[in-house]
């Protein structure tokens, strides 16, 4: 008989150690459905050439083309840096504390989706350690009661010593078959994962920056001397001026 054959063999429930090596299989098969759906999340949030994606945005920023720069954010489409850039372009006109609490506000919803059930992956590979050590302790308990059982034939206790070895080596096996993949993955997903948010960390700031300094910016507005009388009153906020002249406004300035 094949090791393949003896290997699924040991799944039938008239072999010792069954029980553990389903749970140890169940363990496997949800952390393979994690992985297919970390994959394709962290594939479509991922966002390619980056750092020319981010020069283009200041670029239009620079040239004062918001609309331009929102419209490369939208052909990025669910990168996750796109995201957070946009809400900054978005806020573009609220001044600089209003684009760094969007940026901010955007920041702590994407990252969270970035890392969600990828701590799942290390876990599995915990368990499936552990659920295999714990299988090899069975199949070894049952390997020396066989040895030191009394009144047994020779060929029954062969039997039953083979069975808790056999049981041992199985559900180690497929522990281990099911944890390395799991640590790997989830090492390469974690890696991924962290590249994406210092991306976001070192461009937003740098998009907060610019954004900013442009807000700032002295703006220049013409009113007509005819519109002047001898009392002008004032109306300053962070992003609007109202120009009155006995109290009438006269003038409404948006920054």
């Amino acid at each position: 008989m094949s090791f393949m054959m003896m290997f699924l063999r040991s799944f039938n429930p008239s072999q010792a150690g069954w029980e553990f090596m389903w749970v140890i299989l169940a363990s496997g098969v949800f952390g393979l459905a994690i992985m297919i759906e970390r994959f394709v999340f962290l594939t479509g949030r991922t966002s390619r050439r980056s750092e020319a994606f981010v020069k283009d945005v200041l670029a239009r920023i620079q040239a004062d083309d918001i609309p331009a720069a929102l419209s490369l954010c939208t052909h990025k489409g669910k990168s996750a840096l796109a995201q957070v850039v946009k809400a900054g372009l978005n806020a573009a006109g609220g001044g600089a504390e209003g684009i760094r609490n969007a940026v901010d506000e955007m920041t702590l919803r994407v990252i969270p989706q970035l890392e969600k059930r990828t701590g799942f992956l290390g876990t599995i590979g915990q368990v499936a350690t552990l659920l295999g050590l714990m299988g090899t302790i069975y199949g070894l308990i049952i390997a020396f009661a066989a040895v030191g059982r009394p009144g047994i034939e020779p060929a029954e206790k062969a039997s039953l010593l083979a069975q808790g070895i056999a049981a041992a080596m199985n559900t180690t096996y497929l522990g281990l078959l099911i944890a390395i993949p799991a640590i790997a993955i989830y090492t390469f997903f974690k890696s991924k994962t962290q590249r994406m948010i210092d991306e976001i960390d070192e461009y937003s700031l740098r998009l907060v920056n610019v954004l900013a300094e442009r807000s700032y910016k002295p703006h220049k507005y013409h009113i007509a001397a005819t519109q002047l009388k001898e009392g002008v009153g004032l109306h300053v906020t962070h992003n609007n001026i109202k120009i009155f002249t006995d109290n009438k406004l006269v003038k409404e300035i948006n920054l």
